[in-house]
């Protein structure tokens, strides 16, 4: 695979980090594991939902952390010890870690297993102070008192 090099473009950029640290990731990410499977779906204007397909871990066995605009999925299998002689095996395992960059604003609203399946529900929470907002205009007189007569 062909890498590129941004250090070029962040030498003169300020306050770019987040950028930086966003294209490193994706072009680490590219070659990580594709274990374990995702969809990344969008359910509505501003609701999106992840799901893995974790089969084999129970609910203790996974962890979710947000962290600087980065979900963290973890998974971790107890080691106990095999009672049965394995001849194949197809069903993976083995301990994972799979990261996803959150735009600003998403939040993971929840996350729930279902016949093996992880749902995690995010949305999408702009502040008030960031939503567009209508200005009144006002005419360029000046407002006119009216004097009272005693």
């Amino acid at each position: 695979m062909t890498s590129f090099d941004f250090a070029p473009l962040f030498r003169t950029a300020i306050g770019f980090d987040r950028l930086a640290r966003l294209m490193d990731s994706v072009q680490t990410g590219a070659e990580a594991s594709a274990y374990p499977p995702y969809n990344i779906e969008k359910l509505g204007e501003d609701s999106y939902r992840i799901t893995m397909a974790v089969a084999g871990f129970s609910q203790d066995d996974l962890d979710l952390t947000v962290q600087d605009n980065t979900l963290v999925v973890t998974g971790r299998t107890a080691n106990e010890a095999q009672k049965t002689e394995v001849l194949y095996r197809g069903i993976a395992g083995r301990a994972f870690e799979r990261r996803f960059v959150l735009a600003d604003h998403i939040m993971v609203e929840g996350a729930e297993m279902q016949n093996g399946l992880l749902h995690i529900n995010l949305k999408r929470v702009v502040p008030e102070s960031l939503k567009p907002r209508r200005v009144a205009i006002q005419t360029g007189e000046a407002p006119r008192t009216i004097a009272h007569a005693a």
